[in-house]
């Protein structure tokens, strides 16, 4: 794997502007710690934990540690968070399975970062509780179902982005419990066969292949690597990159979205096609404010930003693909550096073939109301 010129990223986006970008999540962040998606907007725990490891990144410790305090308080007994918060309450009861199980690759990014094994010892329960709660939602088939109700109900839809990140978090986790000196085969177990139903039984999961997020997921998440990575990212290429903009987030919409694009270029970089992934860092730049934050979207038929906000996830995705592809800590953590594979190897088999037509459930990773508001509306302008 090799890093991109240092050179390159910088004359994309430099070092004052990572941090002014990081300035402007810091500047979003309520008392509490928590981090809303914009200013009076709800959170939720994967897109406030993307919003910590960036501000980790950038140097505002400040604000990363008062993020993780947050995510200390909120859990709930069984493990879990609630799907959204709003003003300091609950807006959202159900449990949402990839949020949940984000806190180990939030945490074992944190530990690459910083080598701070006293501030892993003392996270190391939450995240052993969170993941616990996640494994106790895996199907017999090996998928995860993707979220869980007050009543301690699963809703019986697996999803392809949300299961290709638990994937990840699972491996993070092993790496976590081999610090603290436990061992955790239910884990393995779990990893085991989420990954064996990722690469070989698509018929489990919902067909999300309109959202560009099912596209590219599965190599974040370490289900395809090598060439299987690379030939899964050329297969839906013209569908979802609108040269000089981004990505679209769905592939029927005239819709581009930088968080969407910034994690591209995380996968590009993982199938080690670098120079793509910097060109994507480049194109999306077109959403930077003057003040350091990033609009969501940019529709282009209409010409103008959609949704009118400047999201914080979407900074955090900037910043932290800036730091993948300078081959910093970032890099290292959704590369697996030092992780186990625990019950499943690499072994060379067919990709994923492309799922069928969606339903109803959320992509996993707390964006999918707004996104399908988003693209439901397309001509919407600021007038």
């Amino acid at each position: 794997m090799r890093a991109a010129d240092t050179g390159a990223i910088q004359a994309v986006v430099g070092r004052d502007a990572l941090r002014a970008t990081a300035d402007a999540i810091a500047a979003v962040q309520e008392p509490d710690g928590a981090i809303p998606w914009f200013a009076g907007g709800h959170t939720d725990a994967w897109d406030h934990l993307e919003c910590a490891m960036a501000l980790l990144i950038a140097g505002r410790v400040d604000a990363a540690d008062a993020a993780w305090e947050w995510l200390h308080r909120r859990q709930r007994p069984d493990g879990s968070w609630a799907t959204s918060y709003l003003g300091g309450a609950v807006r959202e009861d159900f449990a949402d399975s990839n949020q949940c199980a984000y806190v180990a690759t939030a945490l074992w990014h944190r530990w690459l970062v910083t080598g701070d094994r006293e501030f892993v010892a003392r996270m190391w329960p939450v995240a052993r509780a969170a993941l616990d709660f996640v494994v106790d939602m895996q199907a017999p088939g090996g998928q995860i179902w993707w979220a869980r109700d007050p009543a301690g109900q699963d809703y019986p839809e697996a999803l392809v982005t949300g299961c290709s990140s638990t994937l990840h978090s699972l491996r993070c986790g092993l790496g976590l419990a081999a610090i603290a000196g436990e061992t955790k085969p239910d884990w393995e177990r779990a990893a085991g066969a989420l990954w064996h139903a990722l690469r070989h039984h698509p018929e489990l999961f919902m067909s999300r292949d309109r959202w560009s997020m099912d596209w590219y997921y599965p190599v974040i998440g370490g289900v395809l690597r090598g060439a299987e990575a690379r030939a899964r990212l050329r297969s839906r290429w013209d569908d979802f990159v609108v040269d000089d903009l981004g990505i679209r987030c769905v592939d029927d919409e005239p819709w581009v979205t930088g968080a969407e694009t910034c994690e591209l270029a995380i996968a590009l970089h993982l199938a080690d096609d670098t120079d793509a992934a910097v060109q994507m860092v480049r194109n999306m730049q077109h959403l930077r404010d003057p003040g350091g934050g990033y609009w969501t979207g940019w529709q282009f038929a209409s010409e103008v930003h959609w949704p009118e906000e400047q999201s914080t996830w979407t900074s955090a995705a900037v910043i932290l693909a800036a730091d993948t592809l300078s081959g910093g800590p970032t890099e290292r953590t959704f590369r697996g550096d030092g992780l186990p594979e625990g019950l499943y190897l690499p072994r060379r088999a067919p990709s994923l073939p492309a799922p069928r037509e969606p339903a109803t459930a959320g992509c996993g990773c707390g964006r999918e109301q707004a996104s399908e508001e988003a693209a439901e509306h397309p001509q919407t302008s600021r007038t």
